[in-house]
């Protein structure tokens, strides 16, 4: 086991803000999963596997709640009004029994992509026990437990206010690195970010497309900077469009300014992708004349972008050819390209795996696709594909019919991580190899489960509450007296 000192010191920095902030360990474990490749430790004895911060301060959560005093009445209470925390026990067991299970009964019966034990990257071999069996359902089980153990904490007291400060923190901190990274490539002095990136990675920081440095921000790459730019985006305009927040609004522009300048394939088509809403709600706002001042800036912004963009045509016709050959090298032409067609045929061989051995699956860890709900597919099988999209239902429907019984701020934050993790399923379903959601999901899990909980023990409380006696009644009977 290598330990790093750098990991322990950016975890040290985040406490400490988390404390001054009021929440050091909700508000640092959501802070923490801006450092994509930031790890505590190497542990050598799983292939070298490098656990993130983030998987640190999760594992400090919990142990948070085990000591709690009335935790088992607490957890009764979560488990009687928060169905779905059934659904996630049953789902992390089916998960463990066939990471073990069905690598071993399907041994060689099927081929599947693992990290080569000798050089860097994916290979193609006989299904068989590996050591991501262990370190990915280690990951999943752990994202799963903290959900459960949040949803109890927001249920017995209301600590969502931790949640959103430790979101808009995640997405400022987001957006910095990501300056950051883009400052030191454009100044000629390389990736500034370096001294943070100890996990066991391929960092591939310094790379550029088509005369365009590519931005990794905390990450190892490009690609995983634009998948949580999507879900920084999301969150932010979605908690700035709910409660006005001028902060949320310039981070919004912010992010976007930056997920364009990434170069990557998957930021540039989940941002088309996630936009699909904001213009419907445009529309309809224009349509029942209800436009805003925020709608009012959004549309300007974008008309003088365009405006802009037209001038600038005009005056020099080869201005934008740069951009259009990386549009066209990073979106259009990207299935055609090595990397592309190598993606492809992981998805098709998962695909196969998942016919191979009958519609149980390959086992949790077993196998790397290029598509999360691919990866779900051939390693959770039917069984816990479906369990997984129960799951991602609850986060598709949010507080529904309940938005109008909870005050505005509480809306706009739930709102808000929904909106975060929907983003972040866009980008798992464009670019993620395992079946693992990701601590994003579980945490908005947790928090719109919790919160209709909470509404609906309101509404039960007050249902069952005597109805008060009118005034007149109450005088007639003390004159009787």
């Amino acid at each position: 086991m290598q330990i790093s000192i750098m990991g322990f010191v950016v975890c040290a920095l985040l406490l400490t803000a988390g404390y001054y902030m009021r929440g050091p360990v909700i508000i640092a474990m959501i802070a923490a999963l801006a450092f994509g490749s930031t790890s505590l430790m190497t542990l050598t004895s799983l292939g070298g596997s490098s656990p993130l911060i983030y998987t640190m301060f999760a594992a400090l959560f919990v142990g948070t709640m085990v000591i709690r005093r009335h935790l088992w009445s607490e957890l009764g209470t979560a488990f009687a009004t928060i169905r779905v925390n059934w659904l996630i026990v049953g789902l992390v067991a089916y998960a463990i029994i066939g990471a073990w299970l069905f690598p071993r009964f399907f041994l060689g019966q099927t081929s599947v992509f693992v990290q080569s034990s000798s050089r860097y990257g994916v290979v193609e071999a006989s299904l068989a026990p590996v050591n991501s069996n262990i370190t990915q359902t280690a990951y999943f089980t752990l994202g799963a437990i903290t959900s459960i153990g949040l949803s109890v904490l927001l249920l017995a007291r209301d600590r969502l206010e931790q949640v959103r400060r430790g979101f808009l923190v995640w997405a400022s901190l987001h957006c910095a690195m990501g300056a950051i990274d883009l400052v030191g490539k454009l100044a000629g002095a390389g990736d500034l970010l370096a001294p943070i990136r100890t996990a066991n990675y391929v960092n591939l920081t310094e790379a550029s497309e088509g005369g365009f440095w590519r931005i990794a921000g905390a990450f190892s790459e490009a690609s995983s900077f634009g998948a949580v730019s999507l879900a920084c985006i999301a969150f932010s305009y979605t908690y700035w469009r709910k409660s006005g927040s001028r902060y949320a609004r310039n981070l919004t522009f912010a992010l976007l300014v930056l997920l364009l300048l990434s170069t990557s394939s998957t930021a540039y088509v989940g941002i088309a992708i996630i936009s699909l809403p904001v213009l419907v709600g445009l529309g309809q706002s224009l349509v029942a004349k209800r436009f805003s001042q925020d709608d009012v800036l959004i549309v300007v912004t974008f008309t003088t972008g365009a405006l802009l963009m037209l001038a600038l045509v005009l005056s020099d016709r080869a201005f934008f050819e740069p951009f259009v050959r990386l549009v066209d090298d990073m979106v259009f032409n990207k299935l055609s390209s090595d990397s592309g067609q190598e993606r492809t045929y992981w998805n098709m061989k998962s695909l196969q795996a998942f016919a191979d051995t009958g519609g149980l699956g390959i086992g949790f860890g077993s196998s790397r696709a290029s598509s999360w709900p691919i990866a779900v597919i051939s390693q959770l099988g039917a069984i816990g594909a479906l369990m997984t999209a129960a799951l991602a239902l609850v986060i598709f429907r949010g507080l529904g019919k309940m938005r109008g019984a909870v005050d505005r701020q509480t809306e706009a934050t739930v709102s808000a991580v929904r909106a975060a993790s929907l983003a972040g399923m866009v980008a798992g379903s464009l670019i993620s190899g395992t079946a693992d959601p990701g601590m994003l999901f579980f945490i908005a899990l947790a928090v719109i489960a919790s919160t209709r909980a909470r509404v609906r023990l309101r509404s039960g409380y007050a249902a069952a509450a005597p109805a008060p006696t009118p005034p007149n009644r109450l005088a007639t009977q003390y004159g009787a007296a």
